[in-house]
């Protein structure tokens, strides 16, 4: 177990880089199952999803599309609970299977956010597939299609997360130390 600084606060590493990747080969597996034949779009969100986004879609075997989305509620270690709009949608999404592709979801407040935003866009369904879970933050009732892992409810970062911005570009994921 490796032990990182970022800034004023010192993490270890709670899923290694190996893990990451083994689990988002078994996600793209099961979308390449769960979605084939449909008219798929993937809509991550920034800036947290780019390592995970980039990833699956490697693995993914579809005729589809991604896009992205930015939106931001975090502040320090904590979310704000303000989820704020910075950059929308380009893309037609009317008719076709969304999917969401989350960092991290905690409290749900961003997801819930988007999904209302989506729905007036007339999506035929939409789908959420996220790297990291917080089941014991998570707040809200709506369904999460693919998870790869379920964590406690600690401050993390790497592999896309950051501390105020830095530590995005560690390649494990680092759970912040007491």
């Amino acid at each position: 177990m490796s032990e990182v600084k970022v800034l004023d606060k010192t993490f270890v590493t709670s899923i290694p880089e190996k893990e990451i990747q083994d689990r988002i080969k078994i996600i793209a597996e099961q979308m390449n199952k769960d979605l084939a034949d449909k008219d798929v779009i993937f809509l991550g969100i920034l800036n947290g999803c780019f390592m995970f986004a980039g990833d699956l879609f490697k693995s993914i075997d579809l005729k589809c599309q991604i896009s992205f989305l930015k939106l931001a509620s975090y502040q320090g270690t904590s979310s704000s609970g303000n989820v704020k709009r910075l950059i929308g949608i380009n893309e037609d999404v009317e008719g076709k299977t969304v999917v969401i592709i989350e960092d991290i979801i905690d409290t749900g407040n961003t997801l819930e956010s988007i999904i209302k935003q989506l729905k007036g866009y007339e999506p035929a369904e939409i789908k959420t597939a996220t790297l990291l879970h917080k089941p014991d933050a998570y707040t809200k009732d709506l369904p999460i299609d693919y998870i790869g892992f379920s964590i406690s409810n600690e401050f993390i970062i790497g592999y896309g997360l950051d501390y105020d911005g830095f530590g995005r570009n560690l390649k494990d994921i680092y759970t912040i130390t007491k």
